[in-house]
């Protein structure tokens, strides 16, 4: 090590001390630092309180922060990605699923082998990721991959918390992260895992070392680059499993760690490994100590901390980067399939009508016959005032969503990208949570204007900061990112106190379409008028658009007015959808695809179908809701997930096959 890595290492060490200091001392029976300190040694239940309750808490920490940071590091040796980490690989929720779905279905192999359970989700998350970007290495698209099967996993996550209240109402607090500890069962538990698992990596450290140098290099050398690989993958995951399994899912540790680490001169392995142990270690004890200054009363979730501390760091990164985001995006791509339209679009409009009058015909319990449905929307009340709002709603809606993500994915040109994706979803939810949960009392009205607020805050935040960058297509992402994760970290912090409220949150979370009237179509007709045409108007600058900054500019386009009006128009219809019928993901990815590879890229052709793709979509997971479980409804965004998660995976297989070749 040179001067400067000794010196801040020596920093590192004091600070870390330091932080155990005041974290050992916190408590509700604490009378302060300099109280505790001068009082411990001669009160017996204070001592007992540090040796049982603080100690054990403290050494988990350090013990979870130091894997999460070693995790960290190796997973962007092995994917060449600076913002690679066990979370935004997607290994955090695939290992979180797996708890979820084995404490429910097999809760005595749950009970029986933690770390098996955990292990097997997080390899299963890597493996998702690490197949469908295949050989491609750029850090956005390994970034944009790990959030997509994030919320897959997630997607999954939240159905069965919703469907299985009882058996998981126990889990709230550890899924977003928590270092409360009742004993020392949990360090017994996790410091083998932990220690020996460190200890293989600073044995093996030199074989990272000389995969820095490129594949090409490194197998000249002679080195085995495969077993290399498969050993810094298994090193990282099996830390983030034990880690998982004792304190839950915490995030942006093994962002923050080991860029810190890097910015303190160290370079090999080795010490990089001892660096980030000890910034891992005072991180999350940091984060833990601030969780218990803010709420004293009551446990709050530190993984929550981290996020939003961590969110900044990552906006940080990626304006850091923003000099390469101008080769970020290709223009999009598509088939014509469909070459009779005369045909084509009265068979779909034929389809569109049997789904309507399906949907509309099945009330909960059975359906009636549909020569009657004319005569039951005439003179039926109930059928009027909610089913047939409820179907026109949705079909909307579904159409909305669709040119969000259509406009998005033209803007960013990527694919894989909508609203949920740049965290305009998520800031939503954010606010609507805050009135379910927090003002409970307050008319149902105030939560669809929460989340028009919020995600009319969040597109601000999003353009405020990218807009240096002019709107960039990789910073919207890694904002988006961000945002997400932050959004996310205070949800969980408000289902935590949520309690009775819980159900109604999750649900809300979920996306459904109960309780929509005539008066969230009459918003839907008004957004149409306005902003439709406007999108036709300028369909042909948007395509031009898709092609890049360099051609777009050539043709005479300002590229930044255009991006941010293609923006804006996204967002606003995104947000409206989300007051209507809450965080609804995946419809905006799945309908400009699926209307793509029929139809080709142009945006003239591509738009009516896109919307008729959404209508679809959102129309039928609502009946599929409904049918299933009959009188019981799953809400509809989850059956968006279950429906579009395998033709999502596909894409994403798809698109990173053809941008590797």
């Amino acid at each position: 090590m040179n001067v400067k890595a000794t010196l801040y290492s020596i920093g590192s060490i004091l600070l870390f001390l330091v932080l155990g200091l005041i974290h050992v001392s916190q408590g509700q029976a604490s009378g302060g630092f300099f109280t505790f300190w001068t009082e411990v040694w001669h009160d017996e239940q204070q001592m007992n309180f540090l040796l049982h309750s603080r100690m054990p808490r403290f050494v988990i920490g350090c013990l979870a922060g130091a894997a999460l940071a070693v995790a960290g590091m190796l997973l962007q040796t092995m994917t060449k990605n600076p913002l690679a980490s066990a979370s935004t690989l997607g290994i955090h929720a695939g290992a979180y699923f797996f708890v979820v779905f084995f404490a429910i279905f097999f809760p005595g192999i749950s009970g029986a082998s933690p770390i098996a359970v955990t292990m097997a989700g997080g390899i299963l998350a890597a493996l998702c990721v690490t197949f469908l970007v295949g050989k491609s290495l750029d850090p956005v698209r390994i970034a944009l991959t790990g959030m997509i099967v994030t919320m897959l996993f997630s997607s999954f996550t939240s159905a069965l918390q919703l469907l299985f209240q009882n058996e998981v109402s126990g889990l709230f607090l550890w899924g977003a992260g928590t270092l409360l500890q009742l004993d020392w069962g949990g360090v017994q538990f996790a410091a083998p895992w932990i220690l020996i698992t460190l200890v293989v990596a600073l044995i093996v450290s030199r074989r990272f070392d000389i995969l820095l140098l490129g594949d090409e290099t490194a197998i000249g050398l002679g080195q085995n680059i495969t077993l290399s690989k498969l050993l810094g993958w298994a090193i990282a995951i099996l830390l983030a499993a034990v880690t998982v399994t004792v304190v839950g899912p915490i995030g942006f540790v093994g962002i923050i760690a080991p860029h810190l680490v890097r910015l303190m001169g160290f370079r090999i392995h080795r010490t990089m490994i001892f660096g980030n142990i000890v910034v891992g270690a005072s991180l999350l004890i940091a984060a833990d100590i601030l969780v218990r200054i803010i709420s004293q009363t009551s446990e709050l979730p530190v993984g929550a901390m981290t996020a939003i501390v961590g969110a900044p760091w990552l906006v940080y990164l990626a304006l850091k980067m923003s000099s390469q985001s101008r080769a970020a995006g290709n223009a999009l791509e598509g088939k014509i399939r469909i070459t009779r339209y005369k045909l084509f679009y009265p068979i779909l409009a034929v389809v569109t009508l049997l789904i309507v009058m399906t949907s509309l015909s099945f009330g909960g319990t059975s359906f009636t016959k549909l020569l009657e449905l004319p005569q039951e929307i005439m003179y039926n009340t109930f059928v009027w005032d909610i089913r047939v709002p409820r179907v026109f709603v949705s079909f909307g809606v579904g159409m909305m969503m669709a040119i969000s993500g259509l406009l998005m994915q033209t803007v960013l040109r990527n694919p894989l990208a909508d609203a949920s994706v740049l965290g305009i979803t998520s800031g939503a939810s954010v606010f609507a949570m805050l009135f379910i949960i927090v003002f409970p009392q307050a008319p149902f009205i105030f939560v669809p204007i929460g989340a028009l607020l919020g995600a009319l805050i969040t597109m601000g935040i999003v353009l405020a900061i990218s807009a240096r960058s002019g709107f960039q297509p990789m910073i919207l992402l890694l904002m988006g990112i961000a945002i997400s994760a932050v959004g996310a970290a205070i949800i969980q912090i408000l289902l935590v106190k949520a309690n009775v409220h819980a159900t109604q949150a999750l649900t809300w979370l979920a996306g459904s379409t109960y309780g929509v009237g005539w008066g969230h179509f009459i918003i839907f007709i008004v957004a149409m008028i306005i902003i439709f045409p406007i999108v036709v108007s300028l369909a042909t600058t948007f395509e031009i658009m898709s092609f890049g900054d360099a051609v777009s500019i050539g043709l005479g386009v300002k590229t930044d007015r255009i991006r941010l009006l293609m923006i804006v128009l996204g967002v606003v219809l995104s947000a409206i959808c989300v007051s209507i019928v809450g965080a609804i993901s995946f419809v905006g990815l799945l309908a400009p695809h699926i209307a793509r590879q029929l139809v080709g890229p142009k945006l003239l052709r591509l738009l009516p179908l896109t919307l008729a793709v959404g209508g679809i979509l959102l129309l039928s997971a609502d009946f599929l809701g409904r049918f299933v479980l009959a009188p019981k409804e799953i809400p509809a965004g989850i059956i968006v997930s279950l429906i579009g998660a395998p033709y999502l995976l596909y894409l994403l297989k798809k698109t990173n096959t053809v941008k590797s070749k």
